[in-house]
């Protein structure tokens, strides 16, 4: 859908802040039995802990607001008794996180892990309710990341477990077996440790690919076993695919199979009731979400249609099997959450969302080809004028291993609603694509991947939706880097570009980065001393004099992430080499910008930005 006509700068930026006041939830966590839902919203403007009853029939009933910090709250987890709910807060809105407890009446917050200078992640709640996983990473080169159970009641931490890149994805019903993965970007491994025997089973063979989700349950009825273990893999696999094998004391590993696999599509998000009868798996196809109920005993898959959007997000199973509660978004509608029944199929909005303006873009699913001929894609969100003359923005994702997907964008509306044609590609080292798409940027393919920017250039040309001048590239964190990286390697071949949170120069990037960070980032940009060579080979900021377009470059001010001094040094060797760049630094947030206000004026002062270089209005 396009709208008659390009509207003025001003209108489209209006039409985008309201689209940011369009407030969302997401990352909803059940009661035992249900009936209760908490999760994350940012309705205040800012993500915040709210809680409310999940009812059968009629409207959604109305939720209370949870205080916890001025800071924003990321993550929200119900315990198994009911009694707690641990989350998770962005110190001074930055990277680094705390881990709080609270009653679900909003009683006894208290921090548990992290502030001042240590970051500290939330793990899984053990089934019991009474203790709660905190990790705490490597806080230096040769030092160990530290997992810990934690009492909610006296914050007492308990040792569980020790690794290098740590997580622990779940416990066993008795708290004896840990399911913890370990591992850098995409060579992630998981092993099941035995309290008891103080031993660790390591799960899959060693092998290229990555294993980030596995879940811990009673076995199916019939099989060898006491437990089960069901892992989202891609380990020698072309996809990732749902696997599982028994599991049991004494080092019993019975032998991984296949339980569910799709050619077009990735296991993304794999969930279980405490039984383990049932699973609910979400397939990535291309983008879009497709949900399927899994029967452990049988194998049978059933498909769930209705999902009322085009991407489901941050799904849960009920402890007791019956109840699905997920995100729902889509290009024409902020994120809500939905519940599924999952023995009548039947969808219930669980939460209320404000209405969207009218007229919004649903993209398009574009397929082109890179310089070497392999198979790309990307959403094109067309403006009303698109044509031989018009111009265009290309809107690169973060990651690499992210996806751009037909998600709420009120940037990409307010772009082309402005006249600003935006193809967002899904250039290699993404996801959702298989295990060798996103492998194909590492190390020396990180020169292909640049070529994937100006073969989305060239698309827009074939098409006839942009003038070869009038091509701006942007994107954030790893997409502003290949912003910087498209002005110098692929000069001439854009009119502007717009940097966010990005990487001017790998080597200061491993140098400054929190230490977990870049620990896991060698598989995909190479080691900072072994690879040192490569890094300035592919690092923008030595030869930033080359960039003669405008660029505008935004940061936030606590990001630890991709330091602010990626962007503060990029800002003056432009300066220096008499560039035209604008600078724009966002008090009070990290890599992330969670705040509304912040995500208005990055969204204003980029409108702006495109329409005024690229000749518009």
């Amino acid at each position: 859908m396009t709208t008659d006509a390009a509207v003025g700068t001003d209108a489209a930026i209006r039409t985008g802040t309201a689209l940011v006041d369009a407030w969302g939830s997401w990352g909803p966590t059940l009661t035992p039995d249900g009936m209760r839902i908490a999760f994350i919203s940012d309705r205040s403007g800012v993500p915040e802990v709210w809680v409310q009853d999940v009812r059968q029939e009629g409207e959604p009933p109305p939720a209370t607001r949870i205080p916890l910090s001025t800071d924003p709250v990321l993550e929200v987890s119900w315990s198994a008794d009911g009694r707690w709910l641990a989350c998770v807060v962005a110190t001074d809105g930055g990277v680094r996180t705390e881990v709080w407890v609270v009653r679900p009446d909003g009683t006894d917050a208290r921090r548990i892990a992290g502030g001042s200078d240590e970051h500290a992640e939330l793990g899984p709640w053990a089934r019991s309710g009474h203790r709660v996983v905190v990790t705490v990473p490597s806080p230096g080169p040769g030092r160990l990341s530290r997992s810990f159970l934690a009492d909610p009641r006296t914050g007492m931490l308990d040792p569980l477990a020790t690794g290098g890149l740590l997580h622990v994805l779940d416990l066993s019903l008795e708290e004896r077996f840990a399911v913890v993965v370990d591992g850098e970007r995409g060579r992630q491994f998981v092993v099941v440790v035995d309290r008891l025997e103080d031993t660790h089973v390591p799960l899959l063979p060693a092998g290229t690919g990555s294993t980030e989700t596995a879940l811990i349950r009673p076995a199916p009825e019939g099989d060898s076993g006491p437990l089960y273990v069901y892992l989202a893999s891609d380990v020698g696999l072309p996809r990732t695919q749902l696997l599982g094998l028994p599991f049991g004391p004494n080092g019993h590993r019975g032998e991984p199979r296949t339980l569910a696999r799709r050619d077009d599509a990735e296991l993304e998000a794999v969930d279980a009731d405490d039984a383990g009868r049932l699973l609910l798996l979400v397939w990535n196809v291309a983008g879009s979400s497709e949900l399927e109920l899994f029967d452990t005993t049988t194998h049978e898959r059933t498909p769930i249609p209705g999902l009322p959007g085009l991407v489901a997000t941050t799904p849960v199973l009920s402890r007791n099997g019956h109840t699905v509660v997920l995100g729902v978004e889509g290009p024409a509608r902020s994120r809500e959450l939905w519940q599924l029944d999952t023995r009548d199929h039947r969808w219930r909005r669980v939460t209320a969302a404000p209405r969207e303006p009218s007229g919004l873009l649903t993209p398009t699913l574009e397929r082109f080809a890179g310089e070497d001929g392999l198979p790309l894609t990307g959403w094109l969100y067309r403006a009303a004028d698109a044509g031989p003359d018009a111009p265009a923005y290309i809107a690169l994702h973060g990651g690499p291993e992210a996806q751009e997907r037909p998600t709420f964008n009120p940037q990409h509306q307010a772009l082309a609603l402005a006249g600003i044609s935006v193809l967002a590609p899904n250039i290699r080292g993404s996801s959702g694509f298989g295990r060798e798409f996103v492998h194909a940027d590492d190390l020396e393919g990180r020169w292909d991947a640049f070529a994937d920017v100006r073969a989305a250039a060239d698309h827009l040309v074939r098409a006839g939706i942009a003038s070869p001048s009038r091509i701006a590239v942007g994107g954030r964190s790893y997409g502003g880097y290949l912003t910087l990286a498209s002005l110098v390697f692929s000069a001439g071949r854009f009119a502007a570009g717009v940097d966010v949170c990005g990487m001017s120069d790998l080597t200061t990037f491993y140098r400054d980065t929190e230490p977990w960070i870049g620990a896991a980032a060698v598989t995909k940009y190479g080691h900072p001393v072994k690879d040192r060579a490569l890094l300035e080979a592919i690092s923008p900021l030595p030869r930033a004099a080359e960039i003669t377009v405008p660029v505008l470059v935004a940061h936030g001010e606590h990001d630890t992430n991709v330091p602010i001094g990626e962007a503060r040094q990029v800002v003056a060797a432009l300066e220096a080499a008499g560039r035209e760049v604008a600078y724009l630094e966002l008090a009070g947030e990290g890599h992330e910008y969670r705040r509304a206000e912040s995500r208005k004026r990055l969204l204003a002062a980029t409108v702006r930005f495109l329409t005024t270089h690229l000749g518009v209005g």
